[in-house]
C-alpha cells in the first residue's frame, strides 16, 4: 500500500522546517525509525525518523526547501499495514481532526507548498571557529542581541499561492505577493494578476530593474565601485534570527524592563577556581566563573523567589516556581539559542560545570533538542567573553530575570583600606518590574555579588 508521510510538528508549535540534507533516496528500502533527513527548525537541527518500514517512492522536497508542517514530505510503498506506527492520511492534505503521523509529533493542517530558499554555503566556506578565553567556551550574545528563548510563533496565514516563475516575476517587479493575495483571495496568483496589481498601485515604474538579493562576488565589488554604484547584500530573515526578533519585540513590549548594575571584587572567586582546577582530576569538568555565578544565582533565587516567577495575565496571578530551570545563552553558527539546565538548583558545583560543558558541546553541534530550548525560569548571558563590562539584556519571554556577566578585569581597587590590584567584574540584572520592585532586584543582585566576593557565604545560603 502507498502511504504519504507529512512533515510533523517537531515541537512547541513550529510551523515549518528547512531540509538540510536527505539521508535516503527514492527507491531506498528503509526500516522503522531509520533517519530519513536532517531538518532545521527555528530552534535546532533535528533528525527525522521514518514512521514506516518500506520503500521510498518519492521525496517531495529538496535540500534547501522550506516545508510547512503538514505538507507531504516522503512517499512510501508499504507491505501490508504498519503495526507499530500510526497511520498517516493517504492524501497530501491533512483532514480536520486527523491524528498525528509520527509518535510524539502532531501534524498541523496546512495547504502550503515547499518554498525554495537559498542553498546554504558549503561547510568549507564557513568562517573558522573562534577560540574563546572564557571559562567553558560558552559563546553568548552582546547586550543588544542578548538572550532569547524561542517561543512558539504566532499563527500565520498560508503563503500566497503561485508558481515559482510567477514568484520570480513578482520579485523582479518589486511586487509583494502577499498583498496581491489579499485582494484575490485563495486562488492561484498568475502573471496577469501581478501585472494588474502593479498597474493599480504603481509599485514601480515600467522596466525598473530588480534589486539583487544575492551577495556580490568579491571580484565584482571594484567594478561596481568604479561605476559609482553602491553594493548591498540581503540576508534572509529566517530560522533562529527570525524568532529571536519576534521574541525580542514580544518581550520589550510586554514586560517593563528595569536593569540594575553592580561591580564586585571577585578575586576570592578567581582564586577558588584556580585552586579547584589545580587539584582536579584530568577528566573532571572545568569549573569557571560562569559556573560559580550559576551556582550563586540558584542559591540567591531561593531567598528571592520573585526573580524566579512568571506573570500569568490570563489567570491574574504571579506563578512562583520552586525549581530553577537555568538558561545559558549560547551564540552558535545558526544564531543565538538558550539551552536550559533543568533543576539546576539541585546540582553541586561539579555537576553544574559538567551540565554547562555538555550544553555547550550540544549547542555547537546544532543538536540541541527543541524541548531543551523552552521553559527556562531564569537566564544567564556571559557578555564578558567579548570584553564587554556591562549591558542591558532583554528578558526572555515568560521569564522575570536575566543576569549578564561582564568581563573579569585586573584593576586597582580598594581592599582592606588600601589600593591593590584585584579581579573585578560588573553584573547587570534585568527584571520584570511588574513582578519585582527595585528593592528586591537590588537585594537579589547583592546576594549574588556577596557569594562571588566571599564564596564562603554560599554555606549560609545553602
Amino acid at each position: 500500500m502507498k502511504q504519504e508521510f507529512l512533515l510533523p510538528d517537531l515541537g512547541e508549535g513550529l510551523t515549518e522546517a528547512e531540509i538540510v540534507q536527505w539521508l535516503v533516496a527514492e527507491g531506498d528500502t528503509v526500516t522503522l525509525n531509520q533517519t530519513l533527513a536532517e531538518v532545521e527548525t527555528a530552534k535546532a537541527i533535528v533528525e527525522l525518523p521514518s514512521p514506516h518500514a518500506g520503500v521510498i517512492t518519492s521525496l517531495h522536497a529538496a535540500a534547501g526547501d522550506v516545508v510547512p508542517v503538514g505538507a507531504p514530505l516522503v512517499g512510501f510503498e508499504i507491505e501490508g499495514q504498519a503495526a507499530t506506527a500510526p497511520k498517516a492520511p493517504a492524501s497530501a492534505e491533512v483532514e480536520e481532526g486527523s491524528g498525528p503521523n509520527l509518535v510524539g509529533y502532531g501534524a498541523a493542517p496546512s495547504n502550503g507548498r515547499p518554498q525554495r530558499r537559498a542553498r546554504r554555503a558549503a561547510a568549507g566556506s564557513a568562517s573558522a571557529t573562534t577560540t574563546l578565553a572564557s571559562d567553558v567556551d560558552v559563546r553568548v550574545a552582546a547586550p543588544h542581541d542578548d538572550i532569547v528563548v524561542v517561543p512558539a510563533p504566532p499563527v500565520r496565514g498560508e503563503r500566497p499561492r503561485s508558481t515559482p516563475p510567477v514568484r520570480a516575476y513578482a520579485k523582479s517587479l518589486g511586487v509583494d505577493l502577499a498583498l496581491v493575495s489579499a485582494e484575490l483571495g485563495d486562488r492561484v496568483i498568475t502573471r496577469a494578476d501581478v501585472d494588474a496589481y502593479r498597474e493599480r498601485v504603481g509599485q514601480r515604474g515600467a522596466g525598473a530593474p530588480a534589486e539583487t538579493t544575492a551577495a556580490p562576488a568579491p571580484t565584482a565589488a571594484p567594478a561596481r565601485a568604479a561605476r559609482g554604484e553602491r553594493a548591498t547584500t540581503r540576508v534572509p530573515i529566517r530560522g533562529v534570527r527570525k524568532h529571536t526578533a519576534e521574541a525580542m519585540v514580544q518581550s520589550a513590549f510586554t514586560a517593563p524592563h528595569v536593569t540594575t548594575f553592580h561591580t564586585v571584587d571577585v578575586t576570592a572567586t578567581t582564586e577558588l577556581i584556580a585552586s579547584l582546577r589545580a587539584s582536579a582530576a584530568p577528566d573532571a569538568p572545568r569549573i569557571g566563573v560562569l559556573t560559580v555565578v550559576a551556582k550563586a544565582v540558584c542559591l540567591a533565587l531561593a531567598s528571592y523567589p520573585g526573580l524566579n516567577s512568571r506573570w500569568d495575565g490570563e489567570a491574574g496571578e504571579i506563578v512562583q516556581q520552586h525549581f530553577v530551570d537555568l538558561g545559558i545563552a549560547a551564540a552558535t553558527e545558526r544564531g543565538l539559542i538558550v539551552p536550559i539546565i533543568r533543576d539546576a538548583e539541585r546540582m553541586p558545583l561539579g555537576e553544574l560545570a559538567a551540565a554547562v560543558a555538555e550544553l555547550t558541546r550540544t549547542a555547537r553541534s546544532g543538536k540541541t533538542p527543541p524541548t531543551d530550548l523552552v521553559g527556562g525560569t531564569f537566564s544567564l548571558t556571559n557578555i564578558g567573553v567579548f570584553g564587554i563590562d556591562a549591558g542591558t539584556p532583554i528578558l526572555p519571554p515568560g521569564q522575570t530575570g536575566i543576569l549578564a556577566l561582564g568581563a573579569v578585569r585586573r584593576m586597582p581597587w580598594e581592599h582592606k583600606g588600601e589600593i591593590a590590584l584585584r579581579d573585578v567584574m560588573t553584573l547587570s540584572l534585568s527584571f520584570d518590574h511588574r513582578i519585582v520592585d527595585g528593592a528586591e532586584g537590588a537585594q537579589f543582585l547583592k546576594a549574588v555579588a556577596d557569594v562571588l566576593q566571599e564564596p564562603g557565604r554560599a554555606m549560609l545560603l545553602g
